[in-house]
């Protein structure tokens, strides 16, 4: 393995960390000689968690949950030889709603989840990696749909939130660029996952269009994001700041 994808001796918190991408990067971490940290608001991970990773409950929309469960992580990192070196914000929300019948409460909602939610998320990553003098790699899972309207999918509130996850990573690592800290963002196209499964059930059609946009002739699955992951959190992108990684398959190029 090359040192520059190595993960050894780090620990990297992964908020929405109990299923789909999120628990789907947690292995990959750990496949690099990483801990992973996961943190979800289930009781538990809905798969198996690889054996150098840890889960607990956490509230993204509650400060002082994160705040919490992160102290907890850095002090259990110390304890077993490693260090927060990395965060990855992947917990997320999706509704797909006609936008004249989008009802404010879920709006909010939406906005608290995936924007507030990665925002406490890097906040509070960064605070460990500046108190620690770490230099350090905070990832935001955002998505192609932060950057274009996803044809006869009406989804204005995730959209909305995830173009603003966008902005919110080139601010942040224009703030924290001092320190070392290095931030990016990371946008998946349509992938496989319990989420947009729910979504293609309930509107079957929706699958025709999105392979109209496939230039590699299918959807994504989630493993598809494990290098792209470990490349944003490893050495391999020691000079990648205030950018956003696009893995989609074509679609925003053919849109």
């Amino acid at each position: 393995m090359s040192t520059l994808f190595s993960l050894a001796k780090r620990t990297i918190i992964i908020t929405g960390g109990g299923r789909g991408v999120g628990l789907t990067l947690a292995h990959a971490i750990t496949e690099f000689g990483g801990r992973a940290a996961c943190l979800d608001i289930h009781p538990m991970a809905t798969g198996d968690l690889p054996a150098n990773a840890t889960y607990s409950v956490c509230d993204v929309t509650n400060e002082e949950s994160v705040k919490a469960r992160f102290a907890e992580i850095r002090a259990e990192s110390e304890r077993c030889g490693s260090r927060v070196e990395g965060v990855v914000a992947c917990a997320g929300i999706q509704q797909v709603t006609e936008a004249l019948e989008y009802g404010v409460r879920d709006w909010r909602r939406m906005m608290e989840v995936n924007v507030l939610g990665a925002f406490l998320t890097a906040k509070h990553g960064a605070k460990i990696l500046i108190d620690g003098e770490t230099p350090g790699s905070v990832v935001l899972v955002a998505s192609m749909s932060g950057r274009i309207a996803n044809r006869g999918l009406n989804c204005s509130a995730y959209n909305t939130s995830k173009a603003a996850v966008l902005q919110m990573g080139r601010s942040l690592a224009q703030e924290w660029g001092k320190y070392g800290i290095r931030v990016n963002t990371l946008s998946p196209g349509y992938i496989r996952t319990n989420m947009t499964d729910t979504v293609l059930y309930e509107n079957p059609d929706y699958y025709k269009t999105w392979m109209a946009g496939a230039m590699l002739g299918r959807l994504g699955v989630v493993d598809d994001f494990k290098g792209p992951a470990v490349y944003l959190l490893s050495d391999a992108s020691r000079w990648m700041t205030g950018a956003d990684l696009l893995v989609d398959g074509g679609h925003v190029a053919s849109a």
